[in-house]
Parts: structure tokens; C-alpha cells; sequence
């Protein structure tokens, strides 16, 4: 009989807590929103640790694109933890242990969940252990969130149209090779990074030889193309931390980082080469000229200067060749 008690009494008391919960919800669908009136907010959530349950505003669910029928009676940490982006799962895990561990003050993240329709929106995160036990294990967690999906638009356009600003800045608006500040802006970084690690850079300078006849002869916009086709065969034969840029008309400068006049030598033919080799528009068929010089401590104009000599040195030796020290 007293079993009975007991067992209607817990029966009740569970009622009572369901009812309580579900009067919790509703108020703070009502007045959550009017309370915490910023961008994006979709009310706050309370989750007990004991038994697993998230209380928070419905808004935050209904915001991923489900019916207020879809909602489960019992929404667990879960529910969200198992639409997290591949990679934000352990970002959000590692910080919500950090803190559950005490090693935080709050629990604060960013991360993308995973919509009804599945696409993934954007949210913001802050939370607190509002209540633990006589041995610090927590049992009450109390946090806020965000719908931040514009913000990240808008961050992630922004990010854009800088890196088009940027390639704008430094790139040669003909080629796409870095233009002449860009170059030698990545030179100058290219020799100290070289000096402080005892490695060796070398400069190559090429110029296409007889450009101005193709020029007087097809038109600029042939001779256009024959620099843009030029980069890419200048490109497809060098690496890619390798350097190239735009010095002026029809030179073009290549910096070889990290390695010697051996190597350069190599790949300085194997792009003269190359260009022999290829047919450019109207069937024309170039050649280029160059000149290698290797950094040994001299400012970076005598550098080039070093590059462009050897360079006009191939061409009064018939063209079609590189020259080096």
C-alpha cells in the first residue's frame, strides 16, 4: 500500500514538473523576444544536466525550418549536437567541456546547424553553470543564442570583395602576374626570409623577343594574348612558391626561392622551351631571352640589374637563350 504512495506520489510530482516545464516554454516564447530585443536573438535555453533536458524557446527550432508539431516532447543536448557541421562539432564540444570542466567562465561559441531543409545556419552561443553540486559537477546550465546567419553573409562578402580588392592591388590587370610594386614587394620578403635562413634565391628577368613586330604586325590585342598565354606557360613551369611578376611591357621577372643557380638554370630553360614550343595566336611562333642573377647580399636593385645585363647580353647573342653567371 505504501508502495502505491509512493508511486502515485512520483506520478504526480512528475506531472507537476512536465506542467511546470511546459508553462516555462510558453512564457518564453511570449516574453523572451520583448526581454532580449537584439538582431538574431532567439531567446535563451536552460538544460539540466541530471536528466538531459533543454528548455528554450521554440523559436530556436522553429528558426531551422520545423513545424511546432515536429518538436519533441523532450528536447536533449543532443538534438542540436547531432546537426552540428562536421566541422564545428568538436569546437563546440571542447568548449562546452572546458567549461561543464570549470577551466571556462562561460561557455561562448560560434557554429553552423544543420536546417529541416539542410542547409546550415549560423548561430551564436553563450551559456553558464548556474547551479552544481557539493562535488562542482553541474548540474544547471542557463545561455542565450543568436541566429547570426546574415552576419556571416555579410562577413563572408566582405572577405570576398577584400580579396578581390587585394588581387586588384597587385596583380597586373592584363596577365594576372603581380604587378611591378607587388613584385617587388614579394622580393623584398623573399631575400629576408632567405638571408635569416641561409638559403639561396636567384632572379630570372625574360623579355619576348621581337614583341614590337607582333605588335605592328597582328595588333595589340594579339599581342595581348601572347602575354596572357605566356604567364600561363611561365606558370605551368615554375612552382608555386616561386615568384612571378610583371616588370614592364614585355619583361617579366621570376624569383626562385629556396634554391640555387642549378635549379634555376633548369627551369629558366624548361620555360624557354616551352614557349618555342607553343603555338600562339595567328600560328605565331616566339621566343624569349633571359638573364639569371643569384642573390649574394646586393641591394635588390643591382639584383635586377644583374638579371636584365645577362638578359640583353642573350639577346645581342642571337636571342632565344638564358644567360647566367
Amino acid at each position: 500500500m505504501a508502495e502505491n504512495k509512493g508511486s502515485e506520489c512520483d506520478e504526480r510530482r512528475l506531472t507537476e514538473l512536465e506542467g511546470l516545464v511546459e508553462l516555462l516554454r510558453e512564457k518564453k516564447n511570449r516574453e523572451e523576444l520583448l526581454d532580449f530585443p537584439w538582431v538574431g536573438n532567439l531567446g535563451s535555453w536552460y538544460w539540466s544536466l541530471p536528466s538531459n533536458t533543454v528548455v528554450c524557446n521554440d523559436q530556436k527550432i522553429l528558426n531551422l525550418g520545423f513545424t511546432k508539431e515536429e518538436i519533441p516532447e523532450k528536447v536533449g543536448f543532443q538534438f542540436f549536437t547531432d546537426r552540428l557541421h562536421p566541422e564545428d562539432y568538436e569546437s563546440v564540444m571542447h568548449n562546452m567541456r572546458q567549461h561543464l570542466g570549470g577551466l571556462t567562465q562561460v561557455y561562448e561559441v560560434e557554429y553552423r546547424i544543420l536546417a529541416k531543409d539542410g542547409s546550415y545556419r549560423w548561430y551564436y552561443d553563450r551559456g553558464k553553470v548556474t547551479q552544481r553540486d557539493e562535488l562542482g559537477k553541474p548540474l544547471y546550465v542557463v545561455g542565450i543564442v543568436f541566429d547570426i546567419t546574415i552576419q556571416k553573409e555579410m562577413e563572408r562578402r566582405l572577405e570576398e570583395q577584400n580579396r578581390i580588392l587585394h588581387e586588384l592591388a597587385n596583380q597586373d590587370f592584363l596577365t594576372k602576374a603581380l604587378n611591378r610594386r607587388a613584385l617587388f614587394t614579394a622580393l623584398e620578403a623573399a631575400v629576408v626570409r632567405c638571408r635569416e635562413q641561409s638559403e639561396d634565391l636567384c632572379v630570372l628577368m625574360l623579355d619576348i623577343d621581337f614583341f614590337k613586330a607582333v605588335n605592328d604586325t597582328y595588333g595589340h590585342l594579339v599581342g595581348d594574348q601572347v602575354l596572357i598565354e605566356l604567364v600561363g606557360i611561365i606558370k605551368n613551369s615554375i612552382r608555386k612558391t616561386d615568384i612571378l611578376g610583371r616588370y614592364g611591357g614585355e619583361e617579366f621577372v621570376v624569383v626562385f626561392d629556396g634554391v640555387g643557380i642549378e635549379w634555376s638554370t633548369q627551369v629558366a630553360e624548361r620555360v624557354r622551351k616551352a614557349v618555342v614550343e607553343h603555338e600562339f595566336p595567328q600560328g605565331l611562333r616566339i621566343s624569349i631571352s633571359g638573364g639569371l642573377a643569384v642573390y649574394s647580399g646586393q641591394a635588390l636593385d643591382m639584383l635586377l640589374n644583374q638579371a636584365d645585363e645577362r638578359m640583353y647580353t642573350a639577346k645581342r647573342a642571337g636571342r632565344n637563350r638564358i644567360v647566367g653567371p
